[in-house]
């Protein structure tokens, strides 16, 4: 069942190098163990971060870097374009009028990446 994400998740993208902390912006009264997120939650830099490097070559500076080197393929510093939200949503959870995102969402980069959710920054404790 997938899970609310929160400030602080962690996600991936599939042309990237390294992991990227979520910051949630779009409802940051709505709490759960930090702000909550939604759909809306996208803003490349703002709410996404860089992945370290990038080695789509469907970005500009990779191309550029890998015809700098001919044509040896060159990672180039990742700076996300996510123009859209993510998909698909919460199906029946909303903030601020706005499907909260969950860990089963994905948010395309006009690169070519695919962004996931790999941990939703909630930890889940139960009394014994």
């Amino acid at each position: 069942m997938p899970q609310l994400v929160v400030t602080g998740a962690m996600m991936a993208c599939s042309f990237g190098a390294a992991p990227a902390a979520l910051n949630a912006t779009s409802a940051p009264t709505v709490m759960v163990s930090t702000p909550a997120a939604t759909i809306m939650d996208h803003a490349p830099m703002v709410n996404i971060p860089s992945f370290g490097m990038c080695t789509s070559e469907a970005n500009p500076a990779v191309a550029a870097a890998t015809a700098a080197a001919l044509g040896v393929p060159t990672p180039s510093a990742c700076v996300p374009n996510t123009v859209a939200p993510w998909t698909p949503g919460a199906a029946s959870t909303t903030i601020n009028n706005q499907p909260a995102l969950t860990s089963s969402c994905t948010c395309n980069c006009m690169w070519g990446g695919v962004i996931t959710i790999t941990n939703p920054g909630q930890t889940v404790v139960t009394a014994s």
